[in-house]
C-alpha cells in the first residue's frame, strides 16, 4: 500500500471526509525533514505497516491511523512539547474534517504517546503498541535504531547522551510490561526485553 493509499484509507475507516491533499503532502514533507533520523518516514512506514493489527485490535481504528499519521509530526529535539503540538496540529486537522469528538479523541491518542503512562483507552493501547514496536525489532534493525537516535541527538555530548539514554531505556525495562495488548506481548515482549538488556550494556 502506499502512503498516499494508506492516507486515504484512515480516513476512510474514521468515516470522516479526507483532508485537502496539501495536508498529506505537510505531514511527509514533515516527515522528510533533515534533522529526522528515527522520526522519519522510516519510522511511519513501519508503524502503518501494522495497519492489520490496527483494524483487529482497535475499537476505532481509523482514528488510531490517523493519530500515527500526525504522532511525529512536529518533531524538534531542542525543543519541548512536540507531542502536544503535533497533537494540536491532529485536533484542528480532524475537527476540520467534520468531528469535534473525533478531533479530541485523536489528540489524547497523539498525547499517550508522550509513553508518560500506562495508556488509558483500549484504542490508545494499540498506538502506543504500535510505536513502541520498535523495541522488538529484529536485532539488526534495533541496533540501527539506536543509532538514529543517537543521530538525532548528536548535538548532546556523549557522556549526557549515554546518562539520558540508559535512563529511558531501563525506565521500560522496568515496566511490568512494556507492551499493552497480548497480541504485542505475545509477539514482541521478550525480544524487546533482550534489545533493551543489550543496548543498557552497551551504553
Amino acid at each position: 500500500m502506499t502512503m498516499l493509499s494508506s492516507w486515504q484509507q484512515a480516513w476512510v475507516l474514521a468515516g470522516l471526509v479526507e483532508p485537502p491533499r496539501t495536508v498529506f503532502e505537510s505531514l511527509c514533507r514533515a516527515y522528510a525533514e533533515p534533522q529526522r533520523h528515527y522520526h522519519s518516514l522510516q519510522h511511519l512506514r513501519e508503524c502503518l505497516a501494522q495497519a492489520g493489527e490496527i483494524e483487529r485490535l482497535a475499537e476505532r481504528p481509523g482514528e488510531v491511523l490517523i493519530a500515527l499519521w500526525f504522532h511525529d509530526a512536529v518533531y524538534d529535539t531542542h525543543a519541548r512539547g512536540n507531542e502536544a503540538a503535533s497533537a494540536a496540529w491532529a485536533r484542528d486537522i480532524v475537527a476540520a474534517a467534520g468531528s469535534r469528538e473525533a478531533a479530541d479523541r485523536v489528540h489524547a491518542l497523539v498525547m499517550a504517546t508522550e509513553h508518560h503512562a500506562v495508556p488509558a483507552t483500549r484504542d490508545a493501547q494499540v498506538l502506543v503498541d504500535v510505536d513502541l514496536s520498535i523495541l522488538g525489532a529484529d536485532a539488526a534493525r534495533f541496533d540501527e535504531y539506536e543509532q538514529q537516535v543517537r543521530d538525532e541527538y548528536r548535538h548532546v555530548p556523549a557522556l549526557l547522551f549515554r546518562t539520558r539514554r540508559r535512563a529511558v531505556l531501563q525506565a521500560f525495562l522496568a515496566r511490568p510490561r512494556i507492551y499493552n495488548t497480548e497480541a504485542y506481548v505475545d509477539r514482541l515482549e521478550a525480544r524487546a526485553r533482550a534489545n533493551l538488556g543489550r543496548s543498557i550494556e552497551r551504553l
